[in-house]
């Protein structure tokens, strides 16, 4: 049937209705004129968890090997205590003026141009975008490499554990960005929420699998080889490959913990008392709480299972070969996790994208014209060819940079460490001096400058390693072999 073309500059606000009726009716909003909202401690430290535990567990075993029985559990330790400490100062900056009664800020942007305002607002969002784009990247490249470990672990299985079962991570690459273009089409894909919840359900089940063999294997005769200070100068590596190694491992603890950039999106879903800020901050120490701990379980046991010879990623690396089964399932909760994951991180940088060229080009048909089409078994089907040309290239993009560089523990390396200082760090900070009015050079300015100045040096330690391993990686890639 011919698509009918139908004017809509504002697709996305079907909401509102909401801002008319008796005062009956005005029940159900708050205080801006939105829909009341419901979330509670228990919804909000849910979502903390399901977004902070992601496939950065996946690394952490490998993370502890390079940094030793020492460092490795106190980096996991420091960077809990920084994220849980600045996400209550970030807590306190979802309402401006006043935390409790002020005006409501609905993204992270909003929040720096109420507190802080001028060029900072630019480099926040700049730091914000390039971290939702490195973290698509990453999730292609982790679910590829999930997707090739299924076919692995069954070669090994039939064929035995020194079989020769190489593939290469290209096909299945293609395959999840065709996955991904298709659900990129879908406009309000917010209101999926199953697709959310499955994806939580299956960051548990492979983060559970992961810690339940690496346990048994510990419970096995004989022990892998650990030391107090990791990985080994003259056994394991040489001493610069040991140095790089440890930055790295800092980058990789980095990006398990970054969640800073949904935090004002998960304080948006709260009700409005108690208050938000309140709520959200025990929100964060439960939820900071339950994946630290769960992060030292999967990273410490890991590292008691494979020693200093921990893989990178322990179920793909391969780390285990049997149950296959187990291992299969686990790696397809992987996939299907991150094909929701990747949704949730790029939708932000389709709406921004769109919203800004509907405001600059508002008389352009070509971004602005929803053509309805009639789809059998579906109803009325909204197409619009910017959102469809420009979605689907942003997918085609990320693949494509997902198979120049299609390495792993790297790569998030990479990313915890331009995204850990400026918007876990930075900008909690400086908001924070900002608004309290804290005195240069008074005891609080001090110590607070120096936190920050101690995180911006680790971050930058990291992302030099974590630069140093992506062009190691490059040197000995091999496209028909698994990284």
């Amino acid at each position: 049937m011919d698509p009918q073309p139908q004017k809509n500059t504002n697709f996305y606000n079907t909401s509102s209705a909401l801002e008319v009726g008796d005062d009956g009716f005005r029940k159900n909003i708050d205080d801006d004129g939105r829909e009341k909202r419901t979330g509670t401690l228990v919804t909000a430290s849910a979502h903390i968890i399901t977004a902070v535990i992601g496939s950065g567990v996946l690394s952490l075993a490998w993370a502890i090997a390079q940094l030793g029985w020492v460092a490795g559990p106190a980096v996991l330790m420091a960077f809990s205590f920084i994220t849980y400490f600045t996400s209550t100062l970030l807590a306190d900056s979802y309402r401006t003026p006043d935390p409790v009664t002020g005006k409501r800020n609905y993204t992270y942007m909003d929040v720096v141009q109420s507190n802080l305002g001028g060029k900072k607002v630019q480099l926040c969002g700049i730091a914000q975008y390039v971290n939702l784009v490195g973290v698509t990247i990453g999730y292609t490249i982790t679910a590829s490499i999930s997707m090739v470990a299924v076919r692995k672990s069954n070669c090994y299985h039939d064929e035995g554990h020194e079989a020769d079962c190489k593939l290469s991570n290209y096909p299945y690459m293609i395959i999840f960005a065709v996955i991904q273009i298709l659900l990129s089409q879908i406009p309000n894909f917010d209101k999926l929420s199953w697709l959310s919840i499955v994806a939580a359900v299956m960051s548990f089940a492979y983060s559970s699998i992961g810690l339940g063999l690496s346990i048994a294997k510990v419970a096995e005769p004989g022990h892998a080889r650990t030391s107090l200070t990791g990985v080994e100068v003259g056994v394991d590596v040489t001493g610069a490959e040991k140095i790089w190694r440890t930055f790295q491992a800092i980058g990789d603890i980095a990006f398990a913990y970054a969640y800073s950039t949904v935090l004002i999106e998960i304080q948006d879903t709260l009700r409005s008392h108690p208050p938000e800020n309140k709520v959200m901050k025990k929100a964060s120490l439960a939820g900071v709480s339950t994946t630290t701990l769960f992060y030292v379980l999967c990273g410490c046991v890991g590292y008691a299972a494979f020693g200093n010879d921990a893989p990178g990623n322990f179920l793909t690396g391969f780390g285990f070969y049997e149950p296959f089964w187990l291992i299969d399932f686990a790696n397809v909760c992987i996939a299907i996790h991150l094909i929701g994951a990747y949704q949730v991180f790029c939708q932000p940088i389709f709406g921004f994208i769109e919203m800004k060229s509907r405001q600059k080009w508002p008389d352009s048909k070509f971004i602005t014209t929803e053509h309805i089409i009639n789809v059998p078994c579906y109803g009325e089907y909204y197409v619009n060819l910017f959102r469809l040309i420009w979605r689907t290239a942003y997918v085609i993009l990320t693949a494509v940079i997902a198979m120049i560089f299609p390495f792993f523990n790297s790569f998030l390396g990479l990313i915890g460490a331009g995204s850990f200082y400026p918007l876990t760090v930075y900008f909690p900070i400086e908001m924070y001096i900002a608004r309290a009015k804290i005195p240069r050079f008074s005891f609080t300015w001090v110590w607070l400058k120096i936190l920050s100045w101690v995180c911006l040096v680790v971050s930058l330690v990291a992302a030099i390693g974590s630069v140093q391993g992506l062009l190691t990686d490059v040197k000995k890639y091999k496209p028909f072999e698994t990284v």
